[in-house]
Parts: C-alpha cells; structure tokens; sequence
C-alpha cells in the first residue's frame, strides 16, 4: 500500500489540480461584486440521509485558498448525518470560500456516497469475518478521495495502483503463456529488482485454484466469478494456505451469501463507479 506522505501528495495534487481547473484566471463573479476585504461565513447544509465523508479534505481546500479561515465541525467524518443538519461552519475571506465552494461540495458529495454504500457492505457483513474492498475502478484523477472514502465508511482500500502490488489477472496469465509461467516469472521479477509486493492471482475455476496453490508463493488468491457452491470448494481447498477474495459483480443482496462461504474478502469496484452524489449545499450565513 501507499505511504500516509505518498497519499498527502496525491490529495495535494487533486486540491491543486482541481482549483486549477476551476479558478483558471480568477473568479471573475466573486471579484466583480464582493470587496477583497470582505469578511464571511458559511455553513454546509445536509439535504439527503448519509454517511459524511470529506470533511477533513474540506479543512484542507479552505487551507489552501485561505490560511486564515475558521471551520467549526458539528459531526466527524464517518458520522451518520440526516438532512437538514449542519456538517460545519466556516468564516473566511467572502471571495475565498466562494472559490473552494465547487470543490468541497463536489468531493464531499461523491465520497459521502461512496462511504454510505461501503457502510451497508459493512454493516450487511457482520457477524462473518469478511471484509469489504474497493477496486481501481475510480475516477481519474480522483482515486485518492475515492479511496479515503471507502476507508471512513469503514472499507478497506485494494491495491491503490499497479505499482503497490502485484495482481496477475486472466490477460497477464494468457500474455505469459499460463499460470505456473505468469508466477515464476513475477517471483523473479521481484527478486531481480529487490521489490516487496505482494502477488494477487485470479483464479477462473478451481482447477487454476490448484494450479495457484502449486506454484505457491501467492499471497492471496482472486475467486472471480465464482458462485456460491465453487466458492466454498476453492475456500476448502485453499485453507490456510493463502488469503481467499471473492469478486466479479458481488452486490448487496449476494454479498453474505459469498461471506457465509468463509472467504476473507470480497472486492466491489460497485464501491466506487456506481453511486450517486449525496445532496449538499454551502449556504451563505
């Protein structure tokens, strides 16, 4: 996984690259009618049932256009918000928190939904010792927010990109000529080059289960598109030897029934591709 100064970079970048793109030469609306030495506050009104994600992020857009803002918290990040409560109060420069206003309700949106439907995974997952991933599936450019999110709706993050680990999908398996090949040849790759990754493999039916636990050395096992009855095959089959990942269009309603199989995880690019934004406002006090 990434490092905690790796991740700050990447949110760094996404807070600078998006009030690049949307500030651009300057918020001409704000600049034309509001004084630059105005004063204001704002508060951000919740319109819709959710689990709240971003504001720490939040914190950090109205840092980076104005260092001397003051934000005042009602609820944490992860909190269970109902609408028409208010998530926190900010005062700054008027101009200023016009300006980070698009990107904190667009982050905060997105990842509140996000953290609201990893929650049911979660919640839908107690009692096994099952637990929820997330995928690469994200948006471009976003993925660390995305990410953050499933992590405060009390997910746990996948790889966070190619370079973080090893997973040798059906393609890399064909590309390298089989399963024994594929793997062989990521031990020595890894050797060679004096890299610790972790090595995933994707497993199509059980006899690539065998084939995986053969050549050995994996650290965890992909049952993809597996159902229930060949899940619980390969989970008695693999044992201890290896971590199990159940994936491949898992959904709330089949999600326990893939638990109850024994597996350790089940990975939902659902997480982060197939929600939508939770409503949100930033209102002028």
């Amino acid at each position: 996984m990434i490092s905690e100064v790796q991740f700050k970079q990447e949110i760094d970048l996404i807070i600078k690259n998006a009030l690049r793109e949307d500030v651009g030469s300057g918020d001409h609306s704000s600049l034309a009618c509001i004084p630059s030495n105005a004063k204001g506050k704002a508060h951000l009104l919740v319109k819709e049932d959710c689990v709240i994600a971003g504001l720490d992020f939040a914190n950090l857009v109205f840092k980076e256009v104005c260092e001397q803002h003051k934000i005042n918290f009602m609820v944490k990040d992860g909190d269970w918000v109902k609408k028409g409560d208010i998530a926190f109060v900010v005062e700054a420069s008027s101009q200023e928190i016009l300006k980070a206003e698009r990107l904190v309700l667009n982050a905060m949106q997105r990842m509140s939904a996000i953290a609201t439907k990893t929650r049911k995974f979660v919640d839908l997952l107690k009692g096994t010792t099952t637990k929820i991933l997330d995928t690469r599936k994200t948006t471009p450019g976003f993925r660390a927010l995305e990410k953050w999110a499933v992590k405060i709706g009390g997910g746990e993050n996948h790889r966070f990109a190619l370079y973080d680990m090893i997973m040798l999908k059906d393609n890399h398996i064909d590309f390298a000529g089989g399963i024994a090949q594929a793997i062989e040849k990521t031990k020595r790759y890894l050797e060679k080059n004096q890299l610790n990754l972790k090595i995933i493999v994707e497993a199509r039916d059980l006899a690539e289960v065998k084939k995986i636990l053969k050549a050995g050395g994996v650290y965890r096992i992909l049952l993809d598109n597996f159902n229930y009855q060949t899940t619980q095959k390969a989970v008695d089959l693999i044992g201890n030897q290896c971590f199990t990942e159940s994936s491949g269009g898992i959904t709330l309603e089949t999600a326990k029934k893939y638990a109850l199989c024994g597996v350790d995880y089940i990975s939902s690019g659902a997480l982060t591709h197939s929600v939508y934004n939770k409503d949100m406002s930033l209102k002028a006090l």
